[in-house]
């Protein structure tokens, strides 16, 4: 028996405050310093919204695997399923060189796991091969 994995994320934190406020102050620069156009710096605010939501509802997201399940969360958004359901796990890097964690099940489906709630993936790609899940890597696909 493995000691279940766990791993939480806020919205609310000091790393995402700091990016908000580098951008929000990056554009009052374009805005007075350099007289930048309004619609330049209302583009570079708009793209700003949805972390700044975020981070002040407080949005939450997690991921728990024991030995008989994986759960997930992010936002109000939950997903659960059994680890004998689970016929491989896909870590993706994709080109902004993230990585995205697919779950493709026994009966041929994928689900995608939230990006928020994963934990560093090394750690998820260990405690799943620990559970003798069979993990892939693929790199800078395109699908």
């Amino acid at each position: 028996m493995s000691a279940p994995l766990e791993h939480a994320s806020s919205g609310r934190s000091l790393r995402a405050f700091l990016v908000l406020m580098l951008v929000w102050l990056a554009a009052m620069t374009l805005w007075f310093a350099l007289q930048a156009s309004v619609w330049i710096v209302g583009a570079l605010l708009l793209v700003s919204l949805p972390a700044l939501i975020d981070f002040s509802t407080g949005r939450s997201a997690w991921l728990r695997l024991d030995d008989r399940i994986l759960r997930w969360g992010s936002g109000g958004a939950t997903g659960e399923v059994a680890l004998t359901r689970i016929a491989l796990a896909r870590f993706e890097t994709r080109l902004d060189f993230s990585i995205r964690v697919r779950l493709v099940l026994d009966d041929g489906r994928r689900i995608t796991l939230p990006q928020d709630s994963l934990p560093p993936h090394p750690r998820l790609q260990e405690a799943l091969q620990a559970r003798d899940i069979k993990t892939e890597r693929h790199h800078f696909g395109l699908i």
